[in-house]
C-alpha cells in the first residue's frame, strides 16, 4: 500500500510517497509558509502532485506541535500558524483522501520502532533535533502520549532559567540551546561579542547547515556552538533516562546529519549525569536509521495502519 507522509516543520515541509515497507518512492521539499491558509494550500499541492503519479491510499501528517489526544486537531504549534485547527479534516475534504495526523516526533519514533534503530525494543525514546527539539516515545508497541496527548515534551523544559525567549512564550527552553536555531544563535552572539569567524560574512542568512560546514572546516566558533549543543543534549538525555528509563535513545531530526560533530560529546555528558550510572543498565544511544526523513516515513506508515481495512 502506497501512502504519502508529510513532515511539517518550522523551516521546511517534506512530502514523500512511501511504500508499505517504508521505502521512499518520490519526495518533494519546500520552505514552510507563514500562514495557515498558505500551508494548507501548499500541502494540497504537494500531495496532489505525488498522488497524480501513483495509486495513493491515504496521507499521514507529522506536525511539529501539540496534537489533541485523538489526533484530530493541532492545538498549538510554536513554529507554525495553526491554533486549535482540525487540519486532517480540512485537508481530507480538499484532497479526497483519508488524512491522519500525529506529532512529528511520534511519527519518527514509530518509523524507528517499526523499521529502524529501535526495532525489537520494548521502550524507545526518539529526540529530534531540528529547527526546534521534540521527543516521541514508543512503549510496549504503542506511542506514549500522556493523558492529553502532549507527552513527552522535552523541547520546552527549562534548560536556562530566564534564558533566551522561546516562540512557545517561555524563556530558557531546551530547544533554544539545543537545535539548529540554537547553533545559529550561538554563532550570532559570538560574532556580536567580537569573535572572528568566516561565518560573519553570512550572518544575515546564517543556517545550522552553514555552522556545521564551518565546524567541519575547523572554525573554532562553529565548533564551540556544537560543543554547547552537545552539553545541553547530554543533560537532556540524562534527565529523560532518569524519568522515562528507555531501552534506547535515538537521535533524529535535521541536525542529526551532523551527529559526528556533537554526539560523542553528548553521550559523555549523558553518562556523567545519569543518576547511578555506574550501577544501572544504561540506555543505548543511536542515530536514527531513517535519518532526516524519519518523521516522513513514520507519518506514511501510521497512515497505512490507521486506514487499512479490517
Amino acid at each position: 500500500m502506497t501512502t504519502i507522509g508529510v513532515d511539517i516543520g518550522g523551516t521546511c515541509v517534506r512530502a514523500a510517497a512511501v511504500s508499505g515497507d517504508g521505502e521512499l518512492l518520490a519526495e518533494i521539499v519546500e520552505a514552510t509558509p507563514h500562514t495557515a491558509l498558505d500551508i494548507e494550500g501548499q500541502l494540497v499541492g504537494m500531495c496532489g502532485h505525488l498522488a497524480a503519479r501513483r495509486d495513493v491510499h491515504a496521507v499521514g501528517l507529522a506536525v511539529a506541535g501539540f496534537i489533541s489526544s485523538d489526533c484530530s486537531r493541532v492545538m498549538f504549534a510554536p513554529h507554525l500558524a495553526w491554533r486549535d485547527a482540525p487540519v486532517p479534516a480540512l485537508l481530507s475534504d480538499r484532497l479526497g483522501l483519508p488524512v491522519v495526523m500525529d506529532h512529528d516526533v511520534n511519527c519518527a519514533a514509530w518509523a524507528e520502532y517499526r523499521t529502524g534503530a529501535a526495532a525489537g525494543t520494548g521502550t524507545s525514546l526518539v529526540i529530534a533535533v531540528g529547527t526546534g527539539i521534540g521527543a516521541g516515545m514508543v512503549c510496549g508497541g504503542r506511542i506514549y502520549r500522556g493523558r492529553y496527548g502532549v507527552a513527552p515534551e522535552l523541547g520546552h523544559v527549562t534548560a536556562v532559567p530566564d534564558g533566551r525567549p522561546c516562540p512557545c512564550g517561555k524563556r530558557g527552553c531546551l530547544e533554544r540551546y539545543c537545535s539548529g536555531t540554537a547553533l545559529v544563535d550561538d554563532v550570532a552572539e559570538a560574532i556580536a561579542h567580537g569573535a572572528v569567524t568566516p561565518l560573519a560574512e553570512h550572518s544575515g542568512e546564517l543556517t545550522g547547515r552553514a555552522v556545521g560546514a564551518a565546524a567541519r572546516a575547523g572554525d573554532p566558533v562553529a565548533q564551540s556552538a556544537f560543543a554547547h549543543l552537545a552539553t545541553h543534549l547530554g543533560t537532556a538525555m540524562a534527565l529523560a533516562a532518569d524519568v522515562l528509563d528507555p531501552e534506547i535513545i535515538v537521535i533524529a531530526g535535521g541536525v542529526s546529519a551532523a551527529a559526528d560533530l556533537f554526539l560523542p560529546s553528548a553521550v559523555a555528558t549523558f553518562r556523567g549525569q545519569l543518576t547511578g550510572g555506574a550501577y544501572r543498565p544504561e540506555p543505548t544511544v543511536a542515530v536514527a536509521h531513517h535519518g532526516t526523513v524519519a518523521s516522513t516515513v513514520g507519518a506514511a506508515l501510521i497512515a497505512a495502519e490507521r486506514t487499512r481495512p479490517d
